[in-house]
């Protein structure tokens, strides 16, 4: 049975949204690729008419989730809540892959780290309302969406709900102060 084009690109779309959803669960080292092929329900045999190894997996797999949602209108307050809340920090598996995989990245390749170097580039000028971003946007944004990450990875590594949810409360609390303060990109970033 021939299998048209669109089931292809079906079948890609589910190897990519399964090892997403894997890989930030877990990490790239303790997935294989029969779990992926599995998760996304196809047969390990089919996974090299997509990707040519696990690290083309790793590379595209990144690309995809860290461009997942970027044509939707971007609400930096909505942003900010969901992100630093319990249910963020609680399912890793779909949550934020910058703070799911930073440690696993900076030990993988050139190709993985320049695909997640975009996605911040990316992440960043959404953040801050400008498609535009070369190298302007201030600390206001960069530190906050720093502190934000920092915040979900320990709030994650604490065994104690109480200092967990602390972290994301004061984060939280942090990052609106610092968003709200009157600055020129604050101004553009907020309208006010």
């Amino acid at each position: 049975m021939k299998v048209t084009r669109e089931q292809v690109t079906e079948n890609r779309r589910r190897i990519l949204d399964a090892a997403s959803r894997l890989f930030r669960a877990k990490g790239f080292e303790s997935v294989t690729v029969a779990e992926v092929m599995q998760s996304a329900g196809l047969t390990h045999g089919g996974f090299y008419g997509h990707f040519s190894s696990k690290d083309d997996l790793i590379e595209q797999t990144l690309a995809h989730c860290l461009t997942m949602g970027s044509d939707e209108p971007f609400d930096l307050q909505a942003y900010v809540a969901h992100y630093l809340s319990p249910e963020h920090r609680d399912n890793p598996a779909n949550g934020c892959p910058f703070a799911a995989l930073a440690a696993h990245v900076q030990r993988r390749g050139h190709d993985a780290r320049a695909v997640m170097s975009d996605g911040a580039r990316t992440l960043v000028s959404r953040m801050a309302g400008d498609e535009e971003t070369q190298g302007g946007t201030g600390p206001s944004i960069i530190g906050s969406w720093a502190a934000m990450v920092g915040a979900m990875i320990l709030a994650r590594a604490v065994n104690d709900r109480d200092l967990s949810d602390r972290i994301l409360e004061d984060t939280r609390s942090l990052v609106a102060s610092t968003l709200a303060r009157p600055n020129t990109e604050v101004t553009a970033l907020t309208g006010a």
